[in-house]
């Protein structure tokens, strides 16, 4: 979008403490990690209809961050890097992998500004609204990594209805270890999004399938986002994802105005 003029609510301004711009939109602490993202993914930032700002997170990588099964060991990065981008003046920060969600609550307690970690952060709420005798079908990259830890801190409780599928080492999405998997990708991480696309239909697919009381479907990678509306045009269910959840924090701490007239 073109903006044609400046917003005419804005007349008068004052620094807030230590913030450095203004008119920011979602700060996003990034994996320190070299891979490439489709449109959609939250390393596309071109695709996004609102401003984002990125961090790297010093040192958290796939490896240390998921596959070293010691999340614990990144927390400090992981803190200093919401903090960067608070001060720089974001809005509210997010995270761009759902795994994130083991410092939501190490993230929370140190910035002043709204935190969303996980798309997993979604769950208690699709909970809710699909009712308790339905399930929400989290679509994880790797269940073996996701321990009950991680979904106790973005406050899902264990043993509730929900049922986790992982998409790389139960469904056999290889295209996401083509891009994501250190002990698998090539030196050079590359994806076809046909084939991921097929992948993933495919995996959502099978895991309707196999557990039909599933009533929404949680992606929980960023990198399944570009493929959100063609897993929904397959199972035919609602689907939440990292889109879901940003665009929701972007409303929330940048509420727009409401245009209309009296007939």
């Amino acid at each position: 979008m073109i903006w044609q003029e400046r917003d005419r609510g804005i007349n008068y301004i004052k620094a807030r403490g230590e913030q450095v711009c203004y008119g920011m939109g979602l700060g996003i602490i990034l994996l320190n990690d070299a891979y490439p993202g489709f449109p959609g993914d939250v390393r596309y930032p071109s695709a996004s209809p609102y401003p984002i700002q990125y961090e790297l997170a010093e040192g958290v990588t796939n490896k240390t961050l998921v596959y070293d099964k010691n999340p614990a060991q990144c927390r400090e990065a992981v803190i200093r890097a919401a903090k960067k981008l608070e001060r720089l003046g974001c809005r509210a920060v997010a995270a761009e992998c759902g795994y994130f969600a083991f410092f939501q609550k190490d993230v929370a307690a140190n910035v002043d500004i709204a935190v969303f970690m996980s798309s997993l952060l979604q769950v208690p709420f699709i909970q809710q609204v699909i009712g308790p005798w339905k399930k929400v079908g989290i679509i994880c990259a790797q269940r073996q990594y996701l321990s009950e830890q991680h979904l106790m801190n973005v406050g899902i409780e264990p043993g509730t209805n929900y049922v986790i599928a992982g998409a790389q080492d139960e469904y056999g999405v290889s295209e996401f270890d083509n891009l994501w998997n250190p002990n698998k990708r090539p030196e050079v991480p590359e994806a076809y999004y046909d084939k991921a696309e097929a992948q993933m239909v495919s995996c959502a697919r099978q895991f309707v399938d196999r557990n039909p009381d599933i009533g929404a479907i949680m992606l929980e990678c960023t990198g399944m986002q570009p493929f959100a509306r063609a897993v929904q045009r397959e199972v035919e269910l609602p689907v939440f994802s990292w889109g879901t959840l940003l665009d929701y924090a972007y409303s929330v701490v940048n509420h727009r105005d409401y245009y209309g007239h009296v007939c």
